[in-house]
């Protein structure tokens, strides 16, 4: 019997984290630093530079037309909607000999496969895809709020700056540490395909069975994607709660 999830307890840390350490079964650690000494080891000191310049008020963000926080909150929801669709639909059917009552579980890889022939490839390519999805979709919200922001007076313009120079300082590190999700979600795989097999090596695996320890993966993959998701989206949302802070009423 597959189990969908390893009841390992994890750190209160955010949900992908949370949840990529009970899929491998490993323990995470809490921090036992605070958030500035973290960040002083991430920032160089060119970013330091950078920084200091916005909060000085010697960086600028053009301005455009800005917009109502409502209008924002809508194109928000809009943004999200559309990377949820693709999360929830990104993959092809399912191969005909592995195909089972039910819904068709959409992240199944598209191409015809021997039972005991299912490998990690695809998954790793459509999580990659799906990554520079969410990368560029996000990045283009977050800068029409900044110049949203910028709009509306020189405080909103500074903290539109700071929100610059912080995804400058930290998209690199960003990237780095999530384009080590797809490898994590490999080990989970192969452990999940390795307790699928049949104890008798000569035996073959029924479609049957490898449709079932596909669908937990695929379910749980699905799952780390979105909050992946979450994590790609906050800065966004602390833009957005910026915005609605500066219009009377909205709060």
């Amino acid at each position: 019997m597959v189990q969908e999830l390893p009841r390992r307890t994890a750190s209160s840390g955010p949900a992908l984290i949370r949840l990529l350490a009970r899929l491998t079964g490993s323990d995470v650690p809490e921090s036992r630093q605070a958030l500035p000494d973290r960040l002083s080891q991430w920032l160089g000191w060119t970013d330091a530079i950078a920084l200091a310049g916005v909060l000085n008020g010697a960086a600028a963000t053009p301005a455009a037309p800005g917009g109502t926080a409502t209008a924002w909150e809508d194109e928000y929801t809009r943004v999200r909607a559309s990377l949820e669709k693709a999360i929830a639909s990104g993959g092809e059917t399912p191969p005909r000999g592995l195909r089972h009552r039910g819904k068709p579980t959409p992240m199944m890889p598209g191409v015809a496969q021997a039972q005991g022939d299912v490998d990690f490839s695809t998954y790793r390519r459509r999580y990659g895809a799906l990554q520079q999805t969410m990368e560029t979709g996000i990045a283009a919200l977050r800068s029409r709020l900044r110049a949203a922001l910028a709009s509306r007076g020189a405080g909103m313009a500074r903290l539109a700056g700071l929100d610059a120079a912080m995804e400058q300082a930290l998209g690199e590190r960003e990237m780095t540490l999530l384009a080590g999700v797809p490898a994590l979600l490999e080990a989970y795989f192969e452990r999940l395909k390795q307790a699928a097999a049949p104890v008798d090596e000569s035996a073959p695996l029924t479609p049957a069975a490898t449709s079932a320890w596909l669908d937990v993966f695929q379910k749980n993959m699905q799952s780390v994607m979105l909050a992946e998701l979450d994590i790609r989206l906050q800065p966004v949302e602390g833009l957005l709660k910026a915005l609605r802070a500066d219009e009377p009423g909205i709060l």
